[in-house]
């Protein structure tokens, strides 16, 4: 009999570590990505908590290590560009964690990696689904007509093909945080350092500057408030920039013309997505298309990488009731055991997102202050949470995706 199929939808971290996985219990994989080739690029992201062991498994650590960002530390500024605080980085998984990452740099890592077989069709999207009780299908824009076990939605939190599939009212609840992020890359000058330094200023805004390992400097401006820049022209959104940020000062000047001349200039509306259930029948979601934790939230990577890793670990389970190995994909799954490995794989990821999404209620209007009392404020707590006897305290407020519970077992084909 042949290997069950899955159709992956998003070539991202998380579409690539459920092919990479999947593949490696023997499935055939497919994977259909949107843009027309691999997407370099994209700011910093980090492998923390249980992603740590997935790593280890996928035995990728070094090569992640190898391409660190640099960066050493994270600092918050003031104007003048002096330090008024320190962020705790002790240990694998501070404010600036061990295995920090770029993206594009993190998925190029998982791409390079994918074993033998796993096909990647660039340039299409899905168009329809028809979730059948023999198998699902899949009919592309490009008029590929897919039939799998199993289809893996991983394409972002604005997930099309989700909302193809989870269309009932109360399926899908995107939040809306209230708070706007422009990236880009920009150039490096002299007096940029191996620090993410992070300045905050009245109007909720911000300036983030982050060193990468390229010779260039990435730069994101983040603000509180009405949306005015998502779906405008790079003119537009520069000149709308560009007015938010006036007077503000320490680097903003020079982010702005540095947006003006990128090629990677984009803008982010930070939502979480929430959903009761992340499975419907043959379809399952992973990454941000189920449950996008934002940069608020943190440690997206690290679910993307640890969703592809549970979900592939829940079909062995669900068809043998243990680790196995590559015997146990004689195909095709029946309906039954692919709805019990989702159900499997949602119970075990649930608890771990849950702690990630719980953003306390006012963190946004905290962390992005309106007002000099506000502002005045967040400086004083800074201080108090940052100095000696609350430093602790601070650093684990960065673990995330952690877990003390076994990562469920799984045995690949050697």
């Amino acid at each position: 009999m042949s290997a069950p199929h899955a159709v992956i939808s998003g070539a991202s971290i998380a579409g690539l570590s459920a092919a990479w996985w999947l593949r490696r219990t023997g499935w055939e994989v497919t994977v259909v990505e949107r843009a027309p080739s691999f997407r370099t690029g994209g700011q910093n992201v980090d492998v923390r908590g249980v992603a740590h062991e997935v790593l280890e498994r996928m035995g990728l650590v070094e090569a992640v290590r190898a391409a660190n960002t640099t960066e050493t530390g994270t600092v918050l500024v003031r104007q003048d560009g002096s330090v008024r605080a320190e962020l705790p980085s002790d240990g694998p998984d501070g404010a600036t964690a061990e295995l920090e990452v770029l993206r594009g740099d993190l998925a190029r890592i998982l791409l390079d990696d994918l074993p033998d077989g796993v096909e990647v069709l660039y340039g299409d999207t899905v168009a329809a689904v028809t979730d059948r009780e023999d198998a699902v299908t899949v009919v592309t824009t490009g008029r590929r007509r897919l039939d799998a076990d199993l289809l893996v939605v991983a394409e972002g939190v604005r997930s099309s093909t989700r909302d193809l599939v989870f269309t009932g009212l109360g399926d899908v609840d995107p939040r809306d945080l209230g708070v706007t992020m422009a990236f880009g890359t920009i150039p490096r000058t002299a007096d940029d350092d191996d620090r993410w330094r992070w300045y905050t200023a009245v109007g909720g805004r911000q300036v983030h500057l982050r060193p990468d390992p390229y010779g260039t400097t990435r730069a994101i401006l983040a603000y509180a408030g009405e949306d005015d820049l998502v779906d405008r022209g790079r003119g537009d959104l520069v000149d709308a920039l560009r007015r938010r940020y006036e007077g503000v000062g320490w680097e903003t000047d020079r982010v702005l013309e540095g947006f003006a001349a990128t090629d990677d200039l984009y803008v982010d509306r930070l939502t979480q997505i929430r959903m009761p259930s992340w499975r419907r029948g043959r379809v399952a979601l992973v990454g941000d298309a189920a449950w996008c934790v934002t940069p608020m939230g943190g440690g997206g990577a690290s679910l993307a990488l640890t969703g592809g890793y549970v979900l592939a670990a829940s079909v062995v389970g669900a068809v043998d009731g243990a680790a196995v190995d590559r015997d146990f994909v004689d195909g095709p799954l029946d309906r039954a055991t692919v709805e019990r490995a989702l159900t499997s794989f949602d119970d075990w990821m649930r608890p771990l997102v849950d702690d990630v999404q719980g953003i306390p209620d006012g963190m946004i209007r905290f962390a992005y202050p309106r007002s000099r009392v506000g502002l005045a404020a967040r400086r004083a707590a800074d201080a108090v949470l940052l100095g000696t006897p609350l430093r602790k305290l601070a650093a684990r407020m960065t673990q995330v995706a952690d877990t003390e519970r076994p990562l469920p077992p799984l045995v690949t084909a050697s």
